[in-house]
């Protein structure tokens, strides 16, 4: 698994706590960044959304971990995005049961609320639980059937109710996508040339070349 890791500025000082958490699970950690509150590039919440949104559609990544001080911020950005399912996830528990009950695909933490005494020992509490179940498998076991049928009518409901990623792309304000795809190392990581999608690819090389 590829798990992407996605912090926003008021976040960034937490990103080695995160990635430190997530080492030695024998997954592929894509550490996107920030990765300094003292980086000249900033990027907010409504820009690791964004970030998000286009490494799960792309198949860059098969999940996130983001978040912001709260973590509220983060959830309602990524959660504009078509395909994006993200919980709200403060300690093990919660991890837990998303992974059964929601299997989403991108988690965002609290990371300056609460985060106190140990709370680098708690996010690998997280991170335990999150990965040690079957995702999706239901929780209780007797409500896995409703809940499989739930998480697919969500899918369809997400792609109801977004644009597509190209439309997207070409009509999002350049406030939130010039910082997102000038971050460095982003347009690397898309690897837009080779995206397969001739709408996506066409509508990411107009915005990119604005920026360059």
């Amino acid at each position: 698994m590829k798990i992407a890791v996605i912090n926003e500025v008021s976040a960034a000082h937490r990103n080695a706590d995160i990635v430190n958490a997530l080492d030695g699970r024998g997954f592929e950690i894509l550490n996107i960044g920030m990765k300094s509150p003292d980086e000249d590039n900033k990027i907010f919440y409504t820009h690791t959304g964004l970030l998000t949104g286009l490494v799960l559609n792309l198949g860059i990544a098969d999940f996130v971990v983001g978040g912001c001080g709260t973590g509220q911020g983060y959830l309602d950005s990524a959660m504009q995005y078509p395909g994006v399912f993200c919980g709200h996830i403060l300690n093990s528990m919660d991890s837990w049961l998303f992974a059964q009950i929601n299997s989403g695909n991108s988690v965002s933490l609290a990371l300056n609320q609460g985060y106190g005494w140990a709370a680098e020992v708690n996010l690998r509490f997280i991170f335990d639980r999150l990965f040690e179940v079957e995702h999706g498998s239901g929780y209780p076991k007797n409500r896995a059937e409703p809940q499989e049928k739930m998480r697919k009518m969500l899918e369809k409901v997400s792609e109801s109710t977004h644009k597509s990623l190209a439309e997207i792309i070409t009509d999002l304000d350049d406030e939130v996508m010039e910082p997102a795809l000038s971050y460095p190392g982003i347009l690397e990581l898309l690897d837009i040339e080779n995206i397969e999608d001739e709408q996506i690819r066409t509508a990411l090389i107009q915005r990119s070349n604005r920026y360059s």
